[in-house]
């Protein structure tokens, strides 16, 4: 079966090493910003000049299973998803790399450094992350907005 937080962990190492920009968003970015809720998959920010050097790094982290390119929020912003599998147990593991545009490029920017255990981890800041789920705003993502914002 496959572990969510180990493969966050090697995923983030290896863009780490490599040094390919990035920045957690997502589900995942949800428990960095204080509410830890299920998530199925990992989302990233990546700038569209290290698109390829991230689905490199994704590839040798053995997401290796490539969709066909995909957008959201009325085509403002490109995604790239690309998956890993274990046989064994059936399971798939999404990594859905968002392509920065002047869409998400404040975003972007907002992106800030925390500590995590294998050094620091670069994430979307919150109102970042409310800015992020504003373009898509599906159910989880009025609810994540209402978390970040306190409202729950």
């Amino acid at each position: 079966m496959l572990d969510l937080y180990a493969e966050l962990s090697a995923l983030i190492l290896r863009f780490e090493r490599d040094a390919v920009p990035y920045a957690l968003c997502g589900g995942m970015a949800m428990a960095v910003h204080g509410f830890v809720r299920a998530t199925e998959d990992i989302d990233l920010l990546v700038p569209p000049e290290s698109l390829g050097r991230a689905l490199d790094a994704a590839r040798a982290a053995g997401f290796d299973i490539e969709n066909e390119p995909a957008v959201f929020a009325g085509g403002a912003v490109p995604l790239r998803r690309v998956c890993k599998a274990e046989p064994e147990a059936g399971d798939l593991l999404a990594l859905d790399l968002l392509v920065v545009t002047p869409a998400t490029a404040a975003i972007w920017d907002s992106r800030v450094r925390v500590p995590w255990e294998h050094g620091t981890l670069t994430v979307v800041s919150g109102e970042g992350l409310i800015a992020l789920k504003s373009l898509r705003n599906n159910v989880q993502d009025r609810a994540d907005i209402a978390h970040l914002r306190g409202e729950e």
